[in-house]
């Protein structure tokens, strides 16, 4: 058992490690930090396997709770919301509510628009069922987003300020990389607006380094981006 206390991040600066570095952050507690390295497979290796047999980022250890290891962003997620009775309600209903929407970025927006952005970004060659695909079908879940904001809620869910929030901004914050844009979705920029102005949240996307998003709008700097995933991936399987 490992002398620490609190616990340690296991993360590298993705929409899913961004999920469990903002929450922290909003949380406001301590944590330790191990910068993942991607580009050389580090999440492969025997020690972080351990700790996440599915070899993914962000994963946690809780070194207050005898070193437990918490993988999957969504069960991060989770966890450390009802560990510190925060960002997710307690009554059955709005928990309900908001588990719901966590579970729309889990089983689609993540797994959707991750795909669109590696046919478009990605892949070796351009493969137009693929980028249409996975763009349309990413498109139809930004939409979802806009039908539920329409209705004039501030908050995805139970009518407050959630881990469901968290999660979906994280992957609509990188929506360049899916080539998809928001210029049609008001209520989702404004919601966006709302969340990108929290304090925690700018802290939590700048780890496990600072992220420039203004990078993304200049084609030299987002070409650079590519080539090191394409030379790190190899067989052009995203592991983001």
């Amino acid at each position: 058992m490992s002398s620490k206390t609190g616990l340690t991040l296991y993360t590298a600066g993705t929409p899913n490690g961004w999920k469990a570095s903002i929450l922290l952050e909003e949380l406001g507690i301590p944590y330790h930090v191990h910068a993942i390295a991607l580009a050389k497979n580090e999440q492969k290796e025997p020690w972080f396997v351990r700790i996440n047999p599915n070899g993914r980022i962000p994963a946690i250890v809780d070194h207050d709770e005898g070193d437990l290891p918490v993988f999957e962003s969504g069960a991060i997620m989770i966890y450390l919301a009802e560990k510190h009775g925060k960002f997710l309600p307690t009554n059955t209903r709005s928990k309900a509510e908001v588990i719901s929407w966590l579970m729309f970025q889990m089983g689609g927006l993540g797994p959707m628009q991750g795909q669109a952005a590696h046919f478009v970004k990605f892949a070796p060659e351009q493969i137009e069922y693929g980028i249409k695909r996975y763009t349309n079908e990413t498109k139809r879940l930004y939409g979802v987003i806009e039908k539920a904001l329409s209705d004039g809620r501030q908050w995805l869910a139970a009518g407050e300020y959630t881990i469901a929030d968290i999660a979906n901004f994280s992957w609509l914050y990188v929506h360049q990389m899916a080539g998809i844009t928001l210029d049609d979705l008001p209520h989702v920029q404004a919601w966006m607006k709302r969340i990108e102005e929290r304090p925690a949240v700018r802290q939590g996307i700048d780890v496990p380094e600072p992220f420039d998003k203004a990078a993304m709008q200049d084609p030299k700097k987002v070409q650079e981006a590519i080539d090191m995933v394409r030379k790190f991936t190899g067989t052009h399987k995203s592991e983001l």
